[in-house]
């Protein structure tokens, strides 16, 4: 009998194409059997907050401007040629008119495949956020040393 094969990914950026990078590769290995782990850390958390839009989310002033500017998965930004914010609507755009999944898709179909979302203890402590500030599919909040534990046996990558 062979062993199941794994891919852990860390999700660090909070930009929309990295994000849909993310969970492209990681709906991608679901699909073929794959376990799949996915650890939010830093920017990359807005992708599994509770709010998709801007929301002063956090502890303190401080981190509840974080949350605002962050603005959760519907205000994620591309890396390049964001065009004042017009960048993520062309790529949704063109990504239906090629019928191609757009990130909310990919999200949800991480969903539906059982994929394994960790938030980062750390970066939550630093963003002022807790567990419930997250979708209820978070399976856990992990430490790093968890995490790479989690990860031992399989393939990981750093996006």
């Amino acid at each position: 009998m062979s062993e199941q094969k794994k891919l852990s990914i860390i999700a660090f950026s909070g930009d929309f194409d990295k994000l849909t990078a993310v969970f492209t590769l990681g709906t991608g290995a679901a699909a073929v059997g794959y376990e799949v782990n996915i650890f939010f850390t830093f920017w990359g958390l807005d992708a599994i907050k509770q709010k998709k839009g801007r929301a002063f989310i956090g502890s303190n002033w401080l981190t509840r401007l974080f949350g605002f500017m962050m603005g959760g998965l519907s205000a994620t930004p591309t890396s390049r040629f964001n065009f004042g914010g017009a960048g993520p609507k062309i790529f949704r755009s063109l990504m239906r008119k090629n019928n191609v999944a757009t990130l909310e898709e990919l999200v949800d179909a991480a969903k539906v495949l059982g994929i394994n979302l960790y938030a980062c203890e750390m970066a939550m402590h630093v963003l002022g956020l807790t567990k419930e500030d997250f979708i209820p599919e978070v399976k856990d909040v992990l430490g790093v040393a968890s995490f790479l534990k989690l990860s031992e046996g399989g393939q990981t990558l750093f996006i």
